[in-house]
């Protein structure tokens, strides 16, 4: 079995989407001054970093992150190569890509990965367009993710794809790191801060690639 950690370690030098908080680590007490113990305080937006927005991000009376079902957050997981599509995965991206009807949790790895190692919030990500929202509803997805700060492109005019998402209760996960993550199937766990309300919360996210061992079967024993 081997474990890809696929989330980014929040810090204050990372991008956040604009208005959103920045990203504060201060100490309150170091070893190194004569305290007993290392404490720090953090400060930062629920949405920051490798985080999920549940339906209550969007939608009013929808699910908050302390209600969400955690059978949607652990499960087998696809992981899709979109790295050829500049701009927007639409629904005609993903009926080229021919994706198995059985996937409810669909991870997508883009050419995004390079804007992590730019300075600042980049906006020319690789986001979804809204009829690839509408796609991802049609075949009963439960969750999908994608490797930047948002699943809505930056300069679209109204949300239309968190709305579609999460309106059809599609959990959607941000800010992922897939760049060591090879396409195929895995084992995904999920699992945000608990926040009661909470409109998103970071998640600690991780693959499993599961061994497949060949399974030898007996020799059929012939008839005397």
């Amino acid at each position: 079995m081997k474990i890809y950690d696929i989330s980014i370690p929040i810090s204050p030098s990372m991008p956040v989407y604009p208005g959103d908080p920045a990203v504060s680590i201060v100490p309150m007490s170091q070893i190194a001054k004569g305290d007993a113990a290392n404490v720090s305080q953090l400060s930062f937006g629920d949405h920051t970093g490798t985080h999920l927005d549940p339906p209550i991000h969007f939608i009013p009376g929808g699910k908050t992150v302390d209600q969400l079902d955690l059978d949607t957050l652990y499960g087998p997981a696809l992981v899709v190569d979109m790295s050829h599509v500049e701009k927007a995965i639409t629904a005609k991206d993903l009926d080229r890509a021919k994706l198995s009807k059985r996937a409810v949790r669909i991870l997508f790895r883009t050419r995004n990965a390079e804007l992590w190692q730019q300075p600042g919030f980049q906006t020319n990500y690789v986001g979804f367009a809204w009829d690839a929202a509408q796609w991802f509803v049609e075949r009963g997805v439960k969750l999908v993710g994608i490797d930047y700060l948002s699943a809505e492109l930056f300069d679209a005019s109204e949300p239309r794809t968190h709305r579609t998402l999460l309106g059809a209760s599609i959990i959607i996960v941000e800010g992922l790191d897939l760049s060591n993550v090879k396409p195929g199937e895995y084992v995904l766990a999920c699992l945000p801060l608990k926040i009661k309300d909470g409109d998103g919360a970071p998640v600690r996210a991780i693959l499993i690639e599961e061994n497949k061992r060949t399974i030898k079967r007996p020799p059929k024993k012939h008839r005397r």
